[in-house]
């Protein structure tokens, strides 16, 4: 400790970034200072919250690296946390990306959602954040009622079911002139952008003529697409007559907490939010300049940006913003930092209870295996009969699932499942030796006393010294227990939260392993059906389906009803495979 107060009085009184490490010399937090000795001292000196106070009992060491600007370290303690992913940077670790509405950059007018995992991945225009994938995604359906666009991500070689039934004019075949491409193209931006009218004109003009005809089918159709019209446009105007786009962030910290919330402004429309909360480990003028850098990495930038002064100041060099004290903007100011006040007042008792629940977890892991468990891996296989066999691997970070570092193996045919289990480990432990990929802390097996000797005998091999334990299960397939790596069973109450966490990681790698292996195994059985049935070429699929529109349906047709659609010797090929199947 002596030598670390040394190296505090080092620090220069300049900007940069310092890197906090463990014992072991890992990087477990990164962070930005206008002032680096005031800064890291800070840290030292005086009381702090439960989540600093636990940060600073495990720094050993610190390194640090002086910047031009302070926008200089903005950008690299956002690479640095990319590169090291630290233990208490929770909050930047995932990629927090919003979905967007896409309008592609083609010859045809095609939508789609995306999410901005990198900002130069997508050419078109991009409309949007949305506040949920479902709200982008009954915008793109409703799109797709209203307006004659592409379907299909890439054209086909032939018309598809969506040209028979009236939802695409047929560009893969058919020759469109451009201009009318460009109409409805056009007329998408315009009803993204808020402008409906010219479409509930067209469907007004469209329901009055089917009523004329008296098409009531139709006219109620096109009566029930003005209304999902006029839903979608149901948004809060942020103030009339004013079109204008921009974003707004505030923030509220106490008592060792903190919540952000972010204001999403389109077209004058109140179109989503972003909010956040957790613990505070940092000054919040520089957690909340590190968490909107982050944001906009990962989404669009905004035409402007509002922010209160203290953040202005520290990001005015980096985008287009600015910071007001009166009108409608200062309003949404206020109003961003109402959310945070209520979202702490809401939420602050549930991240105080997780942050126990997972110190329990800590110490339980420390009693059991001596040592610290951060990262955890857990396996599980799935087949049918030998066949479409698939293997899965969760990951667990800090007692919460990490979906991105989940992995998913196909697996050789007609092997059992102790054999899967050890191929799938070797793959998975050799590719961590080869690409010198981050071990876990514990390796568990869904499985006993002979899992647990296949996960020795693959990293023996390997020559990888990594923590073993299995989890057995009683008669009824649940969790019972947890064996380690010696075979002695791990005594753990069933009302425990050490139980209930593993039961749950079991229930998960289960989950991930069956969803995969239905996949594989509904496309296998799809393409037997369609594809391997003699006589049964893609222009006979096509009349079937535009027909039945769905399997299911063909699946319900008698004999003879197939052989009204097929020839007799196909239409019995047909019928006996599907048999087949339901058997």
């Amino acid at each position: 400790m002596s030598e670390l107060k040394e190296k505090l009085k080092t620090l220069p009184r300049k900007p940069g970034v310092y890197l906090h490490k463990d014992k072991e010399g890992k990087v477990i937090y990164v962070g930005k200072a206008i002032n680096l000795f005031n800064r890291v001292n800070s840290y030292f000196r005086g009381a702090h919250d439960y989540k600093t106070t636990k940060l600073v009992s495990n720094i050993a060491d610190f390194d640090y690296i002086v910047t031009k600007s302070e926008k200089e370290a903005l950008i690299l303690e956002y690479n640095l946390i990319k590169e090291y992913d630290p233990k208490y940077n929770i909050v930047f670790k995932d990629d927090k990306s919003y979905p967007y509405i896409l309008i592609k950059d083609c010859k045809e007018p095609y939508v789609s959602v995306v999410r901005l995992k990198k900002k130069s991945r997508y050419k078109g225009k991009l409309y949007g954040p949305f506040p949920d994938v479902g709200a982008a995604r009954n915008m793109v359906e409703l799109i797709n009622k209203l307006y004659p666009t592409r379907k299909c991500e890439n054209l086909k070689k032939e018309l598809c079911l969506y040209y028979h039934i009236g939802q695409c004019p047929g560009y893969c075949r058919i020759d469109i002139p451009e201009k009318d491409s460009e109409r409805v193209k056009n007329e998408i931006m315009d009803f993204l952008g808020g402008d409906n009218r010219k479409i509930l004109s067209d469907l007004k003009e469209k329901m009055n003529d089917a009523v004329e005809k008296l098409d009531y089918e139709n006219a109620a159709i096109y009566r029930d697409l003005m209304d999902d019209v006029r839903q979608t446009s149901q948004k809060q105007d942020v103030q009339k007559n004013n079109r204008e786009s921009f974003d707004v962030f505030n923030y509220h910290s106490e008592d060792g907490y903190i919540a952000i919330t972010g204001l999403f402004v389109k077209n004058g429309r109140l179109l989503s939010s972003d909010k956040f909360i957790d613990y505070l480990v940092s000054d919040p003028v520089n957690f909340v300049t590190s968490y909107i850098y982050h944001f906009y990495e990962i989404n669009e930038l905004p035409k402007k940006l509002y922010v209160p002064k203290e953040l202005y100041d520290y990001l005015k060099d980096v985008y287009d913003c600015a910071s007001v004290t009166r009108g409608y903007k200062y309003q949404l100011l206020k109003q961003a930092e109402n959310n945070c006040i209520e979202q702490l007042k809401q939420n602050r008792s549930i991240i105080t209870n997780k942050e126990n629940y997972n110190e329990q977890l800590d110490q339980e892991f420390r009693r059991i295996f001596n040592k610290p468990v951060s990262t955890i891996e857990l396996f599980d296989n799935s087949h049918t009969g030998g066949t479409n066999t698939v293997g899965a691997m969760v990951v667990y970070k800090d007692f919460k699932p990490s979906k991105k570092d989940y992995r998913l193996f196909k697996l050789e045919e007609s092997a059992d499942d102790l054999s899967s289990m050890k191929e799938m480990l070797y793959r998975r432990y050799f590719r961590v030796l080869k690409d010198d990929l981050e071990r876990p802390d514990l390796l568990i097996v869904d499985g006993a006393r002979i899992q647990i000797d296949i996960a020795k005998e693959i990293l023996s091999s390997l020559n990888m010294d990594i923590t073993i334990a299995g989890l057995g299960k009683d008669e009824h397939h649940n969790t019972s227990y947890l064996m380690n790596a010696d075979y002695e069973i791990i005594d753990i109450r069933k009302d425990s939260n050490l139980f209930f966490f593993l039961s749950n990681m079991q229930d998960e790698v289960h989950r991930f392993a069956i969803t995969y292996h239905k996949k594989l195994r509904k496309k296998a059985m799809y393409k037997s059906v369609l594809d391997d049935v003699k006589g049964l070429g893609p222009k006979s699929r096509m009349k079937l389906l535009r027909k039945y529109k769905t399997i299911a349906k063909i699946r319900e047709l008698s004999l003879e009803e197939l052989k009204s659609v097929l020839s007799s010797k196909t239409a019995e090929e047909l019928y006996n495979k599907l048999r087949e199947e339901d058997a």
